[in-house]
C-alpha cells in the first residue's frame, strides 16, 4: 500500500511541476507578447525593416526669353564621401586612402589619415562636391571603408544674372529672393521606401510594413523677368556705375499695362553659386524692393496728377513763382532759380520747381492755403490710391516705407508741403514704379508681380494673369494729361536729343538728400530717374536710383543717362512702332 501511495504522490508532484512550468511559460509568453510585445516588435523592425528616403527634386526657376520660359536655376547631383573608421581591415584601409587621393584629389577635406584614426566614429566626411564620374569610380571599388551620399545643389547657367531676385540655397533652405519666398513650394516633399527584409537582405512577403510613397517634386516657377532685358539692364547699369565711380545703383523695369516686372538689377552684385565667398552681406539685398528712400522730385509727377484730377491745376494753368514760398514759419525754395513771374505748371515740371507743387497743395485747401483738407487729400492720393508707404504685395520680401498720416503730430502742414516734392516721406522703388505705371496706363493700379506662371511636371507652361489692385486711381483723361506733361518735361531736359526719334518718351528726375542719424547731410545725395517709353501705348516703365557714401549724385546727370540707354534698347527689343509724324 505504501508504494502505491508513494507512486500517486510522485505523479501528483510531477503533474504539479508540469502545470507550474506550463504556467510559467504562459505567463512568460504573456509578458513577452502582450506586456513587452511592442518593444520586441520595434527591435525586430529595426533588424528587418529598412527605410529609405526618396528625395524630392527642388523645383527649377525659369525666366522668360521673349514669349517662352528658359531655365535660370537648375539642379545638379554631386556626392559627399564618408568613411567608417571602425572597420578593421588594414589592407582595405591602405587601398581606401590611395583611392581617395587619386580620385577625390582637390575635393578632400583636411588630412585623410586623421579621419581614419577616429575609431570612436562610424561616420567621417572626407570629401565633398564630387562629380558623378568621380563617384562612379569610387563606388566600383566597393571598399568597405567608403560610403557615398548624393547631394543636390543649385546650378546657375546664366551666372550672376538676376542674383538678388533669385537668392540662393544653403543647408537650411532658400535664402533671399524667390528661393526664400517660395522655399516651401520649391522644396517639394520627400518620398518614402519602407521594406521588410530577412537577414540576407531578401524581401519578405509583402505586408503592411512595406510602404512606398513617391516623392512630390517642387514646383517649377516661371518669373516675369525677361532674361534679355535683365541682361541688358545689368550691362548698362554696370557700365555707367564703373564709368563714373558710383558705388551703388538699382534699376527696375516694369510693364505698366499689367504690373509684370521685366528686370531688377542691382550694383554691386554676386554669383549665387559662390554665396559663401561674399564678404558684405548687403550685396544679397534686392534694393528695388527693400530700400525705402526719399524719392525727391520724381514725386512731383504724382502731385501734378493729383492737381489735375482734383481740378485745381492743369499743365497750362499758371501761378506766380517768386522762387520761394512760405509755409507757416518755413521758407521753401526752388533748386533752379530764375523762372520768376507768372509761369505755367508745365514750366514748374520742366524745371522741377518746388513752388509749383506747394501751390497745388495750397489750392487743395479750403482757403487757398494748405490745411487739414488738403493734407487729407494728399494722403488719400499718395497712400491710399497710389499705395506709397505700404507693401505692394509683390512675391518677395519688401519694405514698407513711410508716409505719415495727417492726423499725426508729425503730419503737419510743413511736412505735407515737403511731401509734394518728395521730401518728408520714403518709399521703395517698386512702390513708386507701380504707382507711376497707373499715371500712364489710364489710371489702373496693378499688383506688381515677379511670377509669370509655372512649368508643370509634364513640361507645359501655365501662365498666370495680371491682377488689378485698384481701378481709376486717376481718371483716364488725367492720365492722358500727365503723360503729355512728362513727355514735354523730358523733351525740355534732353535738348540734345538722346532719345530715339518718333517715340513717346517721358519722365521725371529726382535728387534727394540723405538722412543720417535723423539729419540731412550735404555731402550725400541720391539721384533718381523715373520714366516711360513706347509708341501710342506706353510699353515700359524704368526707374533708376544711384547713391553712395559721401557721393553727391544727381537725377539728371547720373541716373537719367542709364534710363536713356535702357529705353533706346527696349524700343528695339520690343519692336515698338514709332508714332505717326
Amino acid at each position: 500500500m505504501k508504494s502505491v501511495f508513494q507512486s500517486a504522490s510522485r505523479i501528483t508532484i510531477l503533474a504539479n511541476f508540469i502545470f507550474l512550468a506550463f504556467a510559467v511559460i504562459v505567463i512568460r509568453l504573456f509578458y513577452l507578447q502582450i506586456i513587452q510585445g511592442s518593444e520586441y516588435k520595434k527591435l525586430a523592425n529595426r533588424e528587418q525593416i529598412k527605410q529609405d528616403t526618396i528625395p524630392a527634386h527642388r523645383g527649377l526657376i525659369y525666366a522668360m526669353d521673349g514669349k517662352k520660359p528658359i531655365k535660370l536655376v537648375m539642379n545638379e547631383t554631386i556626392y559627399t564621401v564618408f568613411i567608417d573608421p571602425k572597420v578593421d581591415n588594414p589592407k582595405a584601409k591602405t587601398e581606401a586612402i590611395k583611392l581617395l587621393r587619386e580620385v577625390a584629389g582637390g575635393n578632400l577635406k583636411g588630412n585623410i589619415e586623421d579621419a581614419f584614426k577616429k575609431r570612436d566614429s562610424r561616420y567621417e566626411v572626407v570629401a565633398t562636391k564630387l562629380s558623378h564620374k568621380q563617384a562612379d569610380v569610387i563606388a566600383s571599388k566597393k571598399n568597405p571603408y567608403i560610403g557615398l551620399e548624393p547631394v543636390s545643389r543649385r546650378v546657375y547657367p546664366e551666372g550672376q544674372l538676376a542674383s538678388q531676385v533669385l537668392g540662393f540655397v544653403n543647408y537650411e533652405g532658400g535664402k533671399y529672393g524667390i528661393e526664400s519666398s517660395f522655399n516651401k513650394e520649391l522644396t517639394g516633399k520627400d518620398g518614402l521606401l519602407k521594406t521588410a527584409k530577412d537577414v540576407l537582405g531578401a524581401p519578405l512577403v509583402i505586408g503592411s510594413e512595406n510602404i512606398e510613397r513617391p516623392p512630390v517634386n517642387g514646383k517649377n516657377i516661371v518669373l516675369s523677368i525677361d532674361r534679355n532685358i535683365q541682361a541688358q539692364t545689368e550691362r548698362v547699369l554696370q557700365k555707367h556705375m564703373q564709368k563714373k565711380g558710383m558705388k551703388n545703383g538699382s534699376v527696375l523695369v516694369m510693364n505698366p499695362n499689367n504690373g509684370k516686372v521685366l528686370a531688377m538689377a542691382n550694383y554691386p552684385t554676386y554669383d549665387p553659386s559662390k554665396f559663401g565667398e561674399v564678404k558684405d552681406g548687403s550685396v544679397f539685398n534686392n534694393n528695388t524692393v527693400t530700400m525705402p528712400y526719399e524719392n525727391g522730385s520724381v514725386i512731383k509727377s504724382f502731385t501734378m496728377a493729383m492737381g489735375i484730377n482734383e481740378g485745381v491745376a492743369k499743365g497750362q494753368d499758371t501761378y506766380y513763382n517768386a522762387d520761394f514760398i512760405k509755409v507757416e514759419d518755413r521758407t521753401i525754395k526752388n533748386a533752379v532759380l530764375g523762372h520768376t513771374g507768372q509761369i505755367t505748371f508745365q514750366t514748374a515740371m520742366n524745371y522741377s520747381l518746388n513752388t509749383g507743387m506747394v501751390t497745388i497743395a495750397n489750392r487743395l485747401g479750403s482757403n487757398g492755403m494748405i490745411d487739414n483738407k488738403s493734407r487729407n487729400t494728399i494722403y488719400d492720393y499718395l497712400h491710399n490710391r497710389f499705395g506709397l508707404g505700404k507693401k505692394t504685395g509683390i512675391e518677395v520680401a519688401e519694405s514698407t516705407g513711410t508716409v505719415i498720416p495727417p492726423d499725426k503730430v508729425e503730419g503737419n502742414n510743413v511736412r505735407y508741403s515737403n511731401m509734394t516734392f518728395g521730401q518728408g516721406m520714403d518709399t521703395t522703388m517698386i512702390q513708386t514704379a507701380t504707382a507711376f505705371s497707373s499715371l500712364i496706363n489710364g489710371g489702373n493700379l496693378y499688383r506688381p508681380s515677379l511670377i509669370n506662371g509655372e512649368v508643370t511636371q509634364e513640361g507645359a507652361f501655365e501662365k498666370n494673369e495680371a491682377q488689378i489692385h485698384r481701378r481709376n486711381v486717376i481718371s483716364e483723361d488725367t492720365s492722358k494729361q500727365i503723360k503729355q506733361i512728362l513727355i514735354s518735361a523730358r523733351a525740355n531736359a534732353n535738348r540734345g536729343g538722346a532719345d530715339s526719334k518718333g517715340y513717346n518718351i517721358g519722365g521725371k528726375t529726382g535728387t534727394s538728400q540723405t538722412l543720417i542719424d535723423g539729419k540731412y547731410v550735404d555731402n550725400q545725395t541720391i539721384g533718381s530717374y523715373l520714366g516711360f517709353g513706347g509708341g501710342k501705348q506706353s510699353e515700359y516703365v524704368i526707374m533708376v536710383a544711384v547713391w553712395g557714401k559721401n557721393q553727391n549724385l544727381q537725377g539728371h546727370s547720373d541716373a537719367s543717362p542709364i534710363f536713356t540707354d535702357i529705353s533706346n534698347w527696349m524700343l528695339n527689343y520690343l519692336e515698338v512702332k514709332p508714332t505717326e509724324g
